[in-house]
């Protein structure tokens, strides 16, 4: 089959739903600080809402760094099971952030799209835009799978 076909197929297939995806999130003991929120999913993207919170902002209200780029990895996450499900197990390999501007005390959309699935390799991008100021910051992700 021809890659670009295959590739069609792929992100014309939804595995899991906002439902599911949001069941990962409440039973990953590590992500519940967060509050991550999954908003909507599509075959090979994710939509998580990040709720601005006083315990994580950086002085003068920022939203941080860190909460940015943390959401960007977990919509990719998210992503990526759109297409292959939840047994499969990938991990973040490479993440490059551009910060484009502060946001302050506000909600972030966090949305990822999963641009080349591969067999070891997944290729995509994520961008957090504030609930009123617009594009704060650009990803660019590399998933690798785990292999046992």
């Amino acid at each position: 089959m021809y890659p670009h076909l295959l590739m069609k197929i792929l992100m014309e297939n939804l595995v899991v739903s906002v439902e599911e995806l949001n069941s990962i999130l409440v039973n990953t003991p590590f992500l519940k600080p967060y509050g991550f929120n999954v908003k909507t999913c599509a075959a090979g993207e994710c939509t998580v809402l990040v709720p601005f919170m006083h315990s994580l902002e950086r002085p003068g209200g920022l939203v941080s760094g860190m909460l940015l780029m943390g959401a960007a990895d977990v919509a990719m996450w998210l992503a990526i099971m759109t297409l292959r499900g939840t047994d499969e197990r990938w991990v973040t390999s490479d993440m490059k952030t551009a910060f484009l501007r502060g946001a302050r005390e506000e909600d972030i959309l966090c949305t990822a799209h999963v641009l080349k699935p591969g067999k070891r390799n997944i290729y995509g991008t994520a961008e957090c835009h504030g609930v009123s100021s617009g594009l704060v910051a650009h990803h660019v992700l590399t998933y690798s799978k785990v292999v046992a």
